[in-house]
């Protein structure tokens, strides 16, 4: 099975596996998981940050995110195909209690130029804009990738209006990879940033959120009423660790595979962007229905996603070789013809 439905269905590797099984455990509820509490240190590192909070996921760490930096009755701006948005069962309203306020964009970054036109002031008429959110890499737009300099501009602006900054980092490392800068260094500006184990880093579970030690101390309050308390968590942080240490140096392959996938499908006539990193999509529009389409894969045992109207999506990953790839490749040019 070639599985580029996305980067989440990796699998541990063995090293991870190893050390599940000698993990060093505590509850951490009462903060005594050695091993939770050495991955927190060092994803608090890794982010340049003060502290770290593991999650069970990385929509438990955006809800706890935007609900640090937000009151209810507030607005949030993200982009108009953010996560946050469009797969998170509106958790900045049923938990936050605030209103998203979108923000159109071609490639999924947010200028600022963009952003201020949508923000509101207090008054009488209007609900007070408290936050905004960026997704990077962005998902929907391709796994596109914010210029630095665009990112702490809006940081920048936003803390001078007396707002926060939050980063959805779940693929942040295939940021850091594709721009040459360290998670730290993209982080800098922002007052929180959650990135996930489980997709491109393969651990089997988890994801971290990091900030201020204010900011993770109610932080974990937040996780506890989401029942994200976990006891023995251990045996997944020691996954988590060898993810984060280990796994960033394979994502520069995941990328390659990616752009091998988009010459492929331009070949065919596809316009695929630019592919910055490992997200790959393509509109069949006027090609083939989309479920014949999957169907049509799935009977060759290759599983891809359609993300919404005619729109497919191939993630590429740690379990998908160079040569799967472009097995895949053969196959939609099977099926098209």
């Amino acid at each position: 099975m070639i599985d580029l439905r996305s980067d989440t269905v990796t699998k541990p590797t063995a090293a991870m596996r190893k050390a599940m099984a000698e993990a060093e455990v505590g509850d951490d509820v009462y903060q005594e998981d050695p091993t939770v509490n050495r991955l927190e240190q060092r994803a608090a590192e890794v982010a340049g940050k003060e502290s770290a909070l593991f999650l069970p996921t990385g929509t438990m760490g955006n809800t706890i995110g935007i609900k640090l930096h937000t009151e209810h009755g507030q607005e949030v701006i993200c982009d108009a195909r953010a996560h946050l948005l469009d797969w998170e069962l509106s958790m900045v309203a049923w938990f936050a209690g605030c209103l998203i306020r979108t923000v159109d964009s071609p490639d999924g970054i947010l200028h600022w130029n963009a952003i201020e036109r949508h923000v509101r002031r207090f008054g009488p008429h209007n609900a007070p804009t408290a936050c905004v959110e960026i997704e990077n890499t962005h998902n929907m737009a391709g796994g596109t990738v914010y210029p630095q300099e665009v990112l702490d501009d809006v940081c920048d602006r936003a803390h001078a209006g007396g707002m926060k900054v939050h980063i959805d980092g779940a693929r942040i490392f295939n940021a850091a990879q594709a721009s040459g800068l360290d998670v730290a260094r993209i982080a800098d500006k922002a007052d929180t940033i959650t990135f996930c184990l489980s997709k491109a880093l393969g651990a089997p579970a988890g994801s971290l959120l990091a900030g201020s030690k204010s900011d993770m101390d109610r932080a974990r309050l937040y996780r506890k009423r989401l029942g994200g308390g976990m006891r023995q968590a251990g045996v997944l942080a020691a996954a988590g660790l060898i993810a984060m240490e280990e796994m960033p140096r394979h994502l520069e392959a995941d990328h390659a595979n990616a752009r091998v996938l988009a010459d492929g499908l331009r070949e065919m006539g596809f316009d695929t962007g630019a592919v910055p990193t490992n997200i790959v999509i393509f509109d069949l529009a006027g090609r083939m229905e989309p479920a014949a389409f999957l169907e049509a894969l799935r009977q060759r045992e290759i599983r891809a996603n359609c993300i919404g109207g005619s729109r497919i999506r191939f993630v590429t990953h740690y379990d998908v070789s160079r040569a799967q790839c472009e097995a895949a490749l053969a196959a939609v040019r099977e099926i098209l013809a």
